[in-house]
């Protein structure tokens, strides 16, 4: 059933008369420098601001022994986060609606070299429709706008009449295991929206992906002897080069496969980083490869993995020096499967209004190529898992930014589907 037109306009307003409020919001976030494992501080920023509008808190760590043994968990290394998830629960005095989960996460990809931003990364600048800001995009102006359409239907005297729980995770970036660990802790729902910058369209497919290392070991002497040892560096390019082929092969099997086949590159292997050498003047020891590759939902990462370690296995015993030093894979990260979300659930027709009516357009859908925390919901709790955001540009580069006006309108989408979905009572 639609909306009751006043209800619908009054929700629309309400956003709008909120909306330099969620904005300043937005910047707070943005200001703090949560990068992998400096998540602390703005955790316990919105343990506060989820506390302060009424929600019912839980904080918890991560549980590795349970995440390690569910199909969905990713690797744990040194590097992964310690920093709690935050989870606020609104509960309505009778739960009359369908109930949702409203998630965020609050880790952002590094920043680089800081002189060539426009702005400092983590100074939240707003030029004409562009806020900008490492993670302002991905995805803080998200995290804001979970709480803003909350707050659109509170400022009218109305609440959700269903149980909406607002998650705030970790490990987005790396692991996914954040919202993992969210499902391990049981929290459910009838659907769950999460706000990730998608261009104000509805993702439908996802890729998986997987983070591993190569190391390679050489053989160092001095360079006035250079012809005697092994470089490890120059060796590594070689398996870059099978890497390679594999992605090459992992894209030509697009064949048939929905939301993919149309896609020119769907597989994308990134060499993300390069260590290796002690020495300019000697030749290089060791060369370590840090790498990320995606795969097609329906594809296990297990299976992917030894297929990747079969490649690099099967390239070295034909490399005359690496035959006798094979190189070590070992997988540090992401270790994630892709999801699709079918067509017409309830859920996505209630989205789909709320869109025509925040925008005046038809939502549409799209394949991603990228990891989202969505899989959780889609593949293990088997749900509507709704992935719809607001347009932005260079998020992971250089002078990210997030359309304002297009996060005025995500959220006024927000705010209708919740009514709707969760349906409305007077604020307790």
């Amino acid at each position: 059933m639609a909306l009751d037109p006043k209800l619908r306009d009054g929700i629309i307003a309400s956003v709008e008369e909120g909306f330099a409020e969620q904005v300043s919001y937005t910047q707070e976030l943005i200001r703090f420098r949560s990068i992998r494992g400096e998540e602390q501080a703005i955790q316990d920023f919105v343990f506060r601001a989820f506390r302060d509008r009424g929600l019912a808190m839980d904080r918890f760590p991560m549980d590795r022994a349970a995440i390690e043994a569910h199909p969905g968990g990713s690797k744990f290394t040194a590097e992964h986060s310690e920093a709690p998830i935050v989870v606020g629960i609104h509960r309505p005095r009778e739960e009359t609606g369908r109930s949702l989960i409203l998630q965020a996460h609050v880790d952002v990809v590094p920043a680089g070299p800081e002189d060539m931003w426009t702005h400092a990364p983590f100074d939240p600048v707003i030029e004409g429709d562009w806020l900008y800001g490492r993670g302002g995009a991905d995805m803080k102006a998200g995290h804001a706008a979970n709480l803003a359409c909350l707050d659109a239907l509170r400022r009218i005297g109305l609440q959700p009449a269903a149980t909406v729980t607002v998650q705030s995770v970790v490990e987005e970036e790396s692991t996914g295991n954040g919202a993992l660990m969210t499902h391990l802790r049981g929290y459910k729902a009838d659907a769950v929206l999460i706000p990730e910058p998608e261009d104000e369209k509805l993702v439908r497919a996802n890729t998986g992906v997987l983070w591993f290392e190569v190391e390679v070991r050489g053989m160092p002497v001095h360079v006035r002897e250079m012809g005697t040892g092994q470089n490890a560096i120059d060796a590594a390019y070689r398996v870059v080069g099978a890497l390679r082929e594999i992605e090459a092969r992992w894209n030509a099997d697009k064949a048939g496969r929905p939301h993919f086949e149309g896609e020119e590159h769907p597989i994308n292997l990134n060499i993300g980083k390069i260590e290796g050498g002690d020495w300019a003047s000697s030749v290089p020891a060791w060369c370590r490869l840090s790498c990320r590759i995606s795969i097609y939902p329906g594809t296990s990462a297990a299976a992917a993995s030894r297929e990747i370690e079969d490649a690099v296995r099967a390239f070295s015993r034909n490399d005359p020096f690496l035959a006798n030093n094979p190189p070590r894979v070992t997988f540090n990260g992401f270790f994630a499967e892709g999801y699709v979300l079918e067509e017409g659930s309830e859920a996505e027709k209630v989205l789909g209004a709320a869109h025509r009516d925040a925008t005046g357009k038809a939502l549409e859908s799209f394949m991603t190529a990228g990891y989202l925390d969505t899989r959780v919901h889609a593949l293990y709790d088997r749900i509507p898992a709704l992935c719809y955001g607001p347009t932005s540009r260079n998020i992971h580069g250089f002078d990210e930014a997030v359309s304002l006006s297009s996060l005025k309108r995500i959220t006024t989408t927000m705010a209708l589907f919740v009514a709707e979905w969760c349906g409305v009572e007077p604020v307790a």
